[in-house]
């Protein structure tokens, strides 16, 4: 194991850290409050079959468990190329052994002309496939275990998907229990499944008169790691070991060991079950009598010998959390609304405030799927860190926003030494990490330069929340380093007497050549909100402006126009013909950033271009609330709400709130954080925005939105 949580919060100091509230906006009639009960439980997903695509999951923010229709994870096996059905944490991790005679050290940098020296990139796989494969997959995010039923019918078979009878699932959100209710053979089974809120259990409850005869059972089982979406190899049992040690009549705890990782999982029950190993990493446990079983799982990195919490009082403890989590911080109701899309468009709200308060939340930047399965290893990826967290801010709670904070502290010593190696000053963050910090190869991401400034972008947050001195010297350093790295890797054209970004670059769409690509508009943008905050920085804390940076802001180049419209990048005349797919990053100067050296007219021009031309079906689930922003701040509140709710194929969101991209990536968490983000702005507005209530709502008499401790965007 790499990490645990109180490892991270002793190593980067983040607990404890007390920050004052900043004023929030309340829309809502002073006399009629929002009915949050009653707005939440409207949208508790309820499932009536075995849908592939319709798992439910219960968490706490550093640990998930996403079970079938059963409660559990019966049947695992018929989810498993769609949604897979796993239990992660952000603990959880594997590294596979570096084959003998390679050496993470050994990695050769593909050298990159960058105007008229050498700089090296993590791009070529060519003669090292082996390591630069081993560099991207590892380390991955672990399975740690499959719970699920062992069912078998009265004549003593195997009980087949087809066997069970009137499905009917409820994941009540505002309590966070998972209630499931089956028959088999005509006998009833109601299941009760839910997550501790403080500590990584699973607490189950189950009433069956099956569980008398033996007819229905629990199944614990442990696979070998694998860094693919599965989380899991089921197929190897010889490459980890599970030693079982009994520690009292109903308690049993699971030591595994996974090359040079370990965690452990303690079993607890209540009555007279018995628990019985079925084959060297599956175990059993059936209850000899009564109608039924009670049972808490412990997983964590390291072996516990305290008494776990019950069912009852994890269920208790579950419903408090969650209650709280919906009474406090921002809400928004729509059911006034006679647009047929708010209904719609409400569900999505309140099923991606449980999902990213789920996956989006811990001490670890969110991987694209949170801690469902596993997309790119299971590691998270920095630029989208801003869309997986930020919209916390924006709902009134900045304590889920800030866990993960700690991480920029921590990797800071290895985003300098990137930057140092490529001749640049300061610290460049890396792209797609796991808790080690290193940076992955890959032909594309080594050459992103966006999430540079987003640092800088977090600090001001904080510092919004708590403007006092203690803010700017957690912060300074992050916010100083990260302008430094802006500043250096602005290379001065002579000839038009100005700054530019690249070449090489690759920009935020990922799909034009980095030898070519110079000057585009998000980065731009980007570049500038950065430097300039960072000198406000330097204010605050009472230091000169710094001259390099100003030397950089006052000749950075503009952003690209022709013809009234921003472009991609300099020089792109066919930006809405040929490099109309992928992300439209060019409204990312207005979507999520304030606007630097950015015009509201030709935003707003550029948004209705892009409404018309983009190739939607090849954009991405961020994208959509993107779009939105820029529309909004830009004054075509109209147009926003046409963003947010397009009829696209990575704009759908599954029953259980998911945002669905693809066979293979059937969940995609900056979807619902940037969703969020976008409404948040819609219905709050930002920082020097109109004064005007819902500002980025159509005014139109079809949108009644009654809003509750939302903060204005930045």
């Amino acid at each position: 194991m790499r990490i645990t949580r109180r490892q991270f919060i002793r190593a980067t100091g983040t607990a404890g850290l007390t920050l004052a509230a900043s004023p929030a906006l309340s829309l809502e009639s002073a006399a009629s409050p929002i009915d949050r009960q009653e707005r939440v439980r409207r949208f508790n997903p309820i499932v009536t079959d075995f849908n592939p695509l319709s798992p439910l999951t219960v968490g706490n923010g550093e640990l998930a468990f996403t079970a079938d229709t059963t409660g559990l994870q019966t049947f695992a096996s018929h989810f498993e190329k769609e949604f897979p059905l796993c239990t992660a944490s952000h603990w959880g991790w594997h590294t596979t052994p570096l084959p003998d005679g390679l050496r993470r050290e050994d990695f050769r940098y593909k050298n990159y002309d960058t105007y008229g020296r050498a700089v090296g990139y993590a791009t070529e796989a060519k003669g090292q496939e082996t390591l630069f494969n081993w560099l991207r997959q590892n380390p991955h995010r672990l399975h740690l275990g499959r719970i699920g039923f062992q069912l078998r019918l009265s004549d003593g078979t195997v009980a087949q998907l087809e066997d069970v009878e009137h499905p009917r699932q409820t994941l009540d959100l505002w309590s966070g229990m998972l209630d499931s209710r089956f028959a088999l053979e005509g006998k009833p089974v109601h299941v009760q499944t839910c997550c501790h809120p403080e500590v990584d259990l699973v607490a189950v409850r189950v009433e069956s008169p099956l569980v008398a005869t033996g007819q229905l059972r629990v199944l614990l089982a442990f696979p070998s790691p694998s860094s693919e979406m599965t989380m899991a190899d089921w197929s190897h049992p010889d490459r980890h070991a599970t030693e079982c040690a009994r520690q009292g009549g109903n308690r049993a705890r699971f030591d595994r060991r996974l090359d040079a990782d370990r965690y452990s999982v303690t079993l607890e029950w209540s009555g007279s079950a018995e628990l019985n190993q079925k084959s060297k990493h599956e175990f059993v446990l059936a209850a000899s009598s009564g109608g039924v079983l009670e049972l808490t799982c412990l997983f964590s990195p390291l072996p516990v010998s305290t008494e776990l919490p019950g069912v009852s009082r994890t269920q208790s403890a579950a419903a408090t959390h969650w209650t709280h989590f919906w009474e406090k911080g921002g809400a928004i109701d729509l059911s006034a609304s006679t647009d047929p899309r708010a209904g719609e468009l409400e569900r999505r709200i309140i099923l991606s405030l449980y999902n990213t308060a789920i996956h989006c939340a811990g001490s670890l930047p969110a991987a694209e799927t949170g801690l469902l399965f596993n997309s790119w290893h299971g590691k998270f990826h920095l630029e989208m860190h801003w869309w997986h967290s930020v919209h916390f801010v924006a709902w009134q709670r900045f304590p889920l926003f800030e866990k993960s904070l700690g991480l920029y502290r921590r990797i800071l010593p290895l985003a300098q030494d990137t930057a140092r190696r490529q001749g640049y000053r300061g610290a460049r963050w890396p792209k797609m990490i796991g808790p080690d910090g290193h940076d992955s190869p890959s032909p594309v991401g080594p050459l992103l330069i966006w999430q540079q400034p987003h640092p800088i972008y977090y600090a001001e947050l904080c510092y919004r929340e708590q403007p006092d001195i203690r803010t700017l010297r957690q912060w300074s350093e992050i916010v100083f380093q990260s302008a430094e790295f802006l500043a250096s890797y602005a290379a001065f054209d002579r000839d038009q007497n100005r700054f530019v970004l690249g070449p090489p670059l690759k920009t935020v769409s990922e799909n034009t050549n980095p030898l070519t690509s110079m000057n585009p508009a998000f980065e731009l943008a980007y570049w500038r909100f950065g430097l300039r905050v960072a000198q406000t920085w330097r204010e605050r804390l009472g230091l000169g402006r710094e001259p390099r940076w100003n030397e950089v802001l006052q000749r950075l180049s503009p952003l690209p126009v022709e013809n009234g419209l921003y472009l991609m990048q300099e020089g792109m005349s066919d930006t809405y013909t040929k490099w109309n797919w992928e992300h439209p990053a060019l409204l990312g100067p207005f979507g999520m950033q304030p606007g630097d050296g950015a015009d509201a007219a030709t935003l707003r021009r550029t948004a209705r271009r892009v409404l018309e031309t983009w190739r939607w079906d090849r954009s991405w689930g961020w994208d959509f609330p993107m779009a939105a922003m820029a529309a909004a701040r830009s004054g075509d509140p109209g147009l926003a709400v046409e963003f947010l709710l397009m009829d696209a194929p990575k704009n759908r969101y599954l029953p259980n709130g998911h945002n669905y991209q693809r066979p293979g990536l059937p969940a995609y968490l900056p979807g619902n954080g940037g969703l969020l983000a976008a409404v948040a702005m819609m219905a709050a507005g930002w920082t020097k925005g109109p004064k005007t209530q819902t500002p980025g709502f159509p005014a139109d008499g079809k949108w009644a939105v009654r809003a509750e401790g939302l903060r204005p965007c930045l």
